[in-house]
């Protein structure tokens, strides 16, 4: 599978607590922290939920 590089570009303050938890799951604790992960349905599902969050690069 492909790996995806994922970067937390926005404050998860005043998300709801499921995007919270999101954020966690993939190992973003700070804005820019970047983390990569293999392109999997459920880790792009998981990026799906929290999109206006994060920056994808492929």
């Amino acid at each position: 599978m492909a790996k995806i590089k994922i970067k937390q570009v926005r404050s998860k303050i005043g998300c709801p607590k499921v995007q919270k938890q999101t954020l966690e799951a993939l190992g973003l604790k700070k804005i820019n922290a970047v983390v990569e992960h293999e392109a999997t349905p459920s880790i792009l599902g998981m990026v799906e939920t929290v999109k206006h969050l994060v920056v994808v690069e492929k």
